[in-house]
């Protein structure tokens, strides 16, 4: 059953009621949260729960993408669904109870169901949802290239109840969700009649923004720590005697000298900023690929798959960073325009590399 079907089984004839107009735009507002939250539960997460996972379920009891981990595609969707259903029907039942015997702007009933619902249940499971949404979609570009899930995924989104959406714009529902309850909420509160009412909903609508702004740190955190890690997967850290070909180190001693591990060294910096650029080495240009971190500068080279970067030297750091910028005339004259020049210094101020580096536009090169 769709929003739709369902919406029309539902009488919502008494709001065309001749009662106080203040009335009337309040159970107007309830109503809205009402049909929104049908929408959502039957158009979204409904489809997610009955056309994808319990197809996914269905193939790999066939033993077909039997490797597929259906958590780190949806979550705890049927924690969501259950939360969505039961808000439903208990929101629908106080409706009907204000249709029956009418309450000015649904009563007790409403307010203690909204702070119940949303301090008990609601917050709680999108948050969990959210935090997982980042590495959702991850998991799934990783999954994209394989033929057997490709074809998964274009069955599933043929049916009709996804109505031409794709997997991809079923799984952000619930973020959108989230934060669409403060203005749905907010909407019902400008129409209550007394100010404790009033006040109470207003709770309601900052336990919803609470959650919200703790999940956007959250969210921005496991954002960069999926970046860093996708980072740290691609690059090669090469051992001090391939890095410098004068370093001699005899076989049976490399083992002493343990190459820099990458996880220790990216893996709690904040990524800022990433940009591809041109190297002038030994008077050639050779293609890099820049990681500016919190702390200090990554220059890589790119390889020719293109699936991996060498580091090229060791992270310079920004407190010994200088930036020289090459002028236009210079530039000109070198054959080297859009370029700069990044020096690394030593605690003594002694520059120990340079690099010049060239950009694609002069706009890049300002960035």
């Amino acid at each position: 059953m769709t929003s739709l079907e369902f919406l029309r089984d539902c009488d919502s004839s008494q709001l065309k009621s001749d009662s106080d107009p203040q009335d009337y735009k309040r159970h107007e507002a309830i109503w809205e949260l009402f049909t929104s939250e049908c929408v959502y539960f039957l158009d979204q997460l409904m489809v997610l729960k009955e056309v994808f996972l319990a197809m996914l379920t269905n193939l790999q009891m066939r033993d077909c993408l039997h490797d597929v981990d259906s958590w780190r595609l949806f979550a705890n969707l049927n924690e969501l669904c259950l939360v969505s259903f039961g808000f439903l029907t208990s929101l629908l039942r106080v409706i009907k109870e204000s249709w029956e015997i009418p309450v000015a702007g649904g009563g007790p009933n409403l307010l203690k169901l909204l702070t119940k619902a949303f301090r008990e249940s609601i917050c709680h499971c999108l948050q969990k949802y959210c935090l997982n949404y980042s590495a959702a979609l991850f998991y799934l570009d990783s999954l994209k290239n394989r033929e057997d899930f490709g074809s998964y995924v274009k069955w599933c989104e043929r049916n009709q109840e996804c109505r031409r959406l794709q997997l991809r714009d079923l799984l952000v529902a619930p973020l959108q969700r989230l934060t669409r309850y403060p203005l749905l909420l907010k909407n019902v509160g400008k129409r209550s009649r007394t100010e404790e009412e009033e006040n109470a909903l207003q709770s309601v609508v900052e336990q919803v923004d609470t959650s919200i702004c703790d999940l956007e740190g959250k969210v921005k955190w496991l954002d960069n720590y999926q970046k860093v890690k996708q980072l740290r997967d691609s690059l090669v850290w090469l051992p001090v005697w391939e890095r410098d070909k004068q370093a001699f180190v005899p076989e049976n001693l490399k083992h002493l000298l343990k190459s820099a591990s990458l996880e220790n060294l990216i893996s709690h910096r904040s990524l800022l900023h990433k940009g591809k650029l041109v190297l002038t080495e030994n008077g050639k240009l050779q293609n890099v690929y820049l990681f500016l971190f919190d702390e200090f500068l990554l220059i890589t080279k790119i390889k020719r798959n293109k699936k991996k970067s060498t580091v090229l030297d060791q992270p310079v750091s920004l407190d010994r960073l200088q930036l020289k910028n090459i002028d236009q005339l210079n530039a000109a004259a070198s054959g080297l325009p859009q370029s700069f020049i990044i020096m690394h210094q030593n605690r003594y101020q002694q520059c120990i590399a340079a690099f010049i580096l060239q950009a694609p536009t002069e706009a890049v090169k300002v960035q």
